[in-house]
């Protein structure tokens, strides 16, 4: 069996920025700027003013379709052009075997592409990771089951919990009572990004503290705006509020400096989503201080996401998936991914994200009692509506 065709899909889909942001994919405010790509106000990098992402669609010989998507939050256009001029030929050449071991054998085609050449993150692991979730959809329909059960068997989980990343931007008051009302939904956890200054961080948590009590899971994502100096009284002062993790707390390319900051605190340091192989994560694993690891599937995998996890649970670290920009294929197999994995404790939930992906698919995620109901149909469940999406996709104009 073959792949007949392959498309890449660019995405673009304008959305309500405001109320977007101070959530997962637009943490921050960002520059008056004209610009479709804006610099925050406080972290060093770009945001789109829209919801961009790249979807991958794989048609079998016999006509099955899989669905796959990469994370392309900027520039989606160049990932699928990745798709297009390099994976494409060797996912064509190569024959479907439809085992997590066939799987894993593809994506190792695709890597070893540009491997000597040095591409070996960035747009190019997250093209491969696009193919790769339409791969596992393609196996999952082909055999009747679930990505999770073809993983995981019977110990795969029909529930995932689920935290609340973010609480969208506006007044202490307002945000404590956004959190309440999830609070009454079932949520327990949350996680607050450090998008301002340090003060109005604290307070923050500290209502939420006053609010809930020590039941409440409060993690912080510093959104890689510390320096080392900086970074250990800011986690001492999480260590006296009892801060579920610190995520992203330094530049992500030194991990001397992330081992030395975890041993100097004691809430866990969480990391991740900026890292696409083990080989990058490994040298921050072995410090011994990451207790929280964050693999990205539309940047990992499922293929090498599953060899995260595993180097993960040799040293006793937790899997907490991240989830930002995405539709419906990255999201169901972040749940489908949890599920399987014996060491994941919780899935990352926005709920305009979460809103965003049910919008073009065919059979909408659930989310219930604060936790993701993991489809139980085959492959990931996550056919996309093509017609829906076209019509308001920039790029298909």
């Amino acid at each position: 069996m073959r792949i007949a065709t392959i498309e890449a899909i660019p995405v673009r889909i304008t959305r309500d920025l405001d109320a977007a942001t101070g959530t997962a994919g637009s943490p921050s405010l960002l520059r008056a700027d004209q610009a479709d790509y804006r610099w925050s106000d406080t972290v060093t990098a770009l945001y789109s003013i829209h919801f961009e992402t790249a979807l991958v669609k794989l048609v079998l010989d016999n006509g099955l379709v899989g669905w796959g998507e990469a994370q392309a939050p900027l520039a989606p256009q160049v990932t699928c052009a990745i798709i297009d001029c390099l994976l494409k030929p060797v996912v064509l050449a190569a024959g479907f075997d439809a085992t997590p071991e066939g799987i894993a054998r593809l994506w190792q085609l695709m890597y070893d592409t540009m491997r000597v050449r040095g591409h070996r993150g960035s747009f190019m692991l997250d093209a491969i990771s696009g193919v790769d979730l339409a791969l596992w959809d393609l196996a999952g329909k082909l055999r009747g089951l679930p990505v999770s059960a073809i993983i995981a068997g019977a110990q795969a989980k029909s529930l995932v919990p689920a935290y609340v990343s973010g609480l969208p931007a506006g007044a202490l008051e307002c945000r404590v009572q956004q959190a309440r009302d999830l609070w009454e939904s079932g949520f327990r956890d949350f996680k607050l990004y450090y998008d301002s200054d340090d003060a109005g961080l604290f307070r923050l948590i500290d209502r939420l503290r006053e609010e809930f009590g020590l039941p409440a899971g409060i993690a912080v994502d510093a959104l890689w705006r510390l320096d080392e100096t900086a970074a250990v009284p800011f986690g001492r002062a999480l260590d006296e509020r009892g801060a579920l993790w610190l995520e992203c707390p330094l530049m992500p390319e030194d991990p001397g400096a992330h081992g030395r900051l975890g041993a100097a605190i004691k809430t866990p340091l969480a990391i991740g989503e900026s890292y696409r192989t083990c080989y990058e994560l490994a040298a921050f694993l072995e410090t011994g201080v990451i207790r929280y690891v964050q693999p990205d599937l539309g940047r990992t995998g499922i293929t090498e996401g599953l060899r995260i996890a595993r180097f993960a649970a040799s040293r006793d670290i937790a899997v907490a998936p991240h989830v930002s920009i995405a539709l419906g294929p990255q999201l169901a197999a972040a749940v489908h991914y949890a599920a399987a994995v014996p060491n994941a404790r919780l899935l990352e939930y926005n709920p305009s994200v979460f809103r965003m992906a049910n919008r073009f698919l065919e059979e909408r995620l659930l989310v219930h009692q604060a936790a993701y109901v993991v489809p139980q149909g085959p492959g990931l469940c996550a056919n996309v509506l093509e017609a829906e999406l076209r019509q308001v996709n920039q790029f298909a104009t």
